[in-house]
């Protein structure tokens, strides 16, 4: 991916013109396919907004829940944040399988929401924007496992089972506001013309 992102900053800009949506807070989901870059951009945007928050949902998603963290972000995340206070979540260990921290995120005026799934159905009302990151499930796991190493293959493919049964369910790809090349980094211009598009307040087109 790029070291570049030279989009960045007309994107943030935009995204800090938006309405908030949960309290004083814009929340901006930042989704994709497990190994698409979505870790990577959320950090480069959270950066350009001048160090907003970033809720990671691995620490929310437990290896018998995968999908099963939406009453954990409600409770521990979303309902504190809709209030105007500093929400506290648990930390999930991927290898003690517990949680076993806590992060506190502030009511910042831009909170990424990043993970599979951060823009499925019981996230949306609370979110400001959508942003997906375009690259297919075959590419992005193929990318997961050359990253992680052959002692991750079975969990890979317990994964890539269950996320391909999730977005059948619950895709969150057409209600993106932004589409996001998970190669490049770059901002795919023709989403925001298309019908329905949450239209960000910069100008963004030319990316």
């Amino acid at each position: 991916m790029s070291d570049a992102f030279p989009d960045l900053p007309a994107l943030a800009a935009g995204l800090l013109a938006l309405p908030p949506s949960l309290g004083p807070v814009r929340l901006v989901a930042v989704d994709g396919h497990a190994g698409s870059g979505k870790t990577t951009f959320a950090g480069r945007l959270a950066a350009a907004l001048g160090g907003a928050p970033v809720v990671h949902l691995d620490d929310l998603a437990t290896h018998q829940e995968p999908f099963g963290w939406v009453g954990r972000l409600r409770a521990e995340v979303l309902a504190p944040l809709a209030r105007g206070e500093r929400a506290r979540h648990g930390v999930y260990d991927w290898t003690t399988r517990a949680f076993a921290a806590e992060r506190e995120v502030p009511p910042a005026p831009v909170v990424l929401l990043e993970g599979v799934g951060a823009g499925r159905r019981a996230v949306r009302p609370a979110l400001a924007a959508l942003l997906w990151m375009e690259l297919d499930q075959a590419a992005a796991r193929a990318r997961g496992e050359e990253r992680d190493g052959p002692e991750l293959a079975e969990f890979w493919a317990g994964w890539a089972c269950a996320e391909g049964a999730h977005f059948a369910a619950d895709p969150s790809r057409p209600y993106a506001a932004v589409r996001v090349d998970g190669i490049t980094g770059r901002i795919l211009g023709d989403t925001l013309s298309e019908p329905n598009a949450l239209v960000l307040t910069c100008d963004v087109v030319r990316i």
